[in-house]
């Protein structure tokens, strides 16, 4: 039997490794466009603008003056300095530059405390319905998955009593995404900090994920747990610059988390990914100083769509949506329509022309739930609400 066919000689750790759900719709639906098929692409978490225009002549300058060689693992100096500043600026944050770890999306400083920190066996509380890359990070490490159960009517944060019921002897960190990924709920204040009471009476780390904390709505605060009482010692923020600086294909993602970490990551970056790429860390560095002006009117830009997409789901009968307070998805509760959502999310693509995510794609509890993107213009997402309303009527 060959090698090449025989799955058996596959490491265990990637025999159950699938694929993200978005970007395997994605490809579903660019084949059926090329057979001619309309498609509104609702699928990817991507903003629809352009990169900011100081952003990419940065980029091209540091290109031309020579940043296109090796540089340090955990990144430049000066965009480690640039970040702890920010950091401390635009959430309060109080950390040193040797607490930042710079690294070519926000994905590797996901995977890589998660192999400083997790012995195999040790257990990893997540969000589900959560990131897909969390679950796969924790069972490539080789840590035991706990996913705790999102509650819709509170914003979609965590059952607090089921969250400490899951904690056990072996459990090692918690993860949290707030704006999240792929529900657009924040997690309260007062939710906060019994997560951070629960995670130092209980000894665990804390993950947390803030990719969309500039991406919030109706003067909603998406707090840092960081910034609580005892929590700078035993928190890892992971953030990045995809989503607030329209940077998704440039691949630059940092963390913040206590030097001694920082530096175990470091040279876990050095023996994986070498380092990122030096004219995009330039680009970040201009992002920080020039990308706020932007930032204002790009959420505005964002809520407007928000309403208007909500607004016209939660007009459909046998639906529901819950208002998104941050980041930029719509998570339709479409339980009442009796379809499961994987089946639901396929129809809707191939019935409708909508390219959506299946909740399960976040999880077993995001079933009844189907994930659209709200970012794309407005007479997109009209589009979408006429199609969508016109597949709900036909099952009726």
């Amino acid at each position: 039997m060959s090698l090449w066919t025989d799955l058996m000689n596959f490491a265990s750790r990637i025999r159950e490794l699938g694929p993200e759900g978005a970007y395997r719709v994605m490809a579903l639906a660019s084949e059926l466009e090329r057979q001619g098929r309309d498609i509104i692409h609702l699928e990817i978490g991507q903003p629809d603008f352009s990169t900011f225009p100081e952003i990419i002549d940065a980029g091209k300058a540091a290109i031309d003056a020579g940043f296109t060689r090796y540089n340090p693992s955990e990144g430049y100096a000066d965009i480690r300095e640039t970040i702890a500043d920010y950091a401390k600026r635009v959430r309060s944050i109080q950390a040193t530059p040797d607490q930042v770890v710079v690294a070519p999306g926000a994905k590797p400083v996901i995977l890589m405390p998660l192999l400083a920190l997790i012995e195999p066996g040790d257990e990893v509380l997540y969000p589900d319905p959560g990131f897909p890359s969390y679950r796969s990070a924790i069972e490539l490490v080789g840590g035991k998955p706990v996913p705790i159960p999102l509650v819709e009517s509170n914003s979609f944060s965590f059952d607090l009593n089921e969250l400490e019921a899951r904690i056990t002897s072996r459990s090692k960190l918690l993860i949290i995404n707030s704006p999240a990924n792929p529900t657009g709920g924040v997690i309260p204040d007062s939710d906060l900090q019994a997560i951070a009471s629960i995670a130092q009476r209980h000894d665990l780390w804390v993950m947390s994920d803030e990719i969309y904390s500039r991406l919030v709505y109706d003067n909603t605060q998406a707090s840092s747990i960081y910034n609580l009482e005892g929590m700078a010692e035993r928190t890892i923020v992971v953030d990045g610059f995809s989503k607030s600086y329209a940077m998704t294909g440039w691949r630059l993602g940092f963390a913040i988390m206590p030097a001694t970490l920082a530096a175990k990551v470091g040279l876990l970056l050095t023996h994986s990914v070498g380092c990122t790429a030096g004219f995009t860390q330039k680009a970040g560095i201009a992002a920080i100083e020039h990308g706020d002006r932007y930032i204002e009117e790009i959420v505005s830009r964002y809520q407007r769509r928000r309403d208007l997409f909500i607004g016209g789901l939660n007009a459909i009968d046998r639906v529901s949506c819950n208002l998104p307070e941050g980041a930029f998805y719509a998570f339709l509760n479409c339980s009442e329509l009796g379809i499961p959502s994987a089946q639901l999310a396929e129809r809707l693509l191939n019935e409708a022309g909508i390219a959506c995510v299946s909740g399960t794609d976040f999880g077993a509890n995001g079933e009844g739930y189907v994930r659209f993107s709200y970012a794309t213009s407005s007479d997109k997402l009209e589009g979408a609400v006429e199609r969508i309303g016109n597949f709900v009527t036909a099952l009726q």
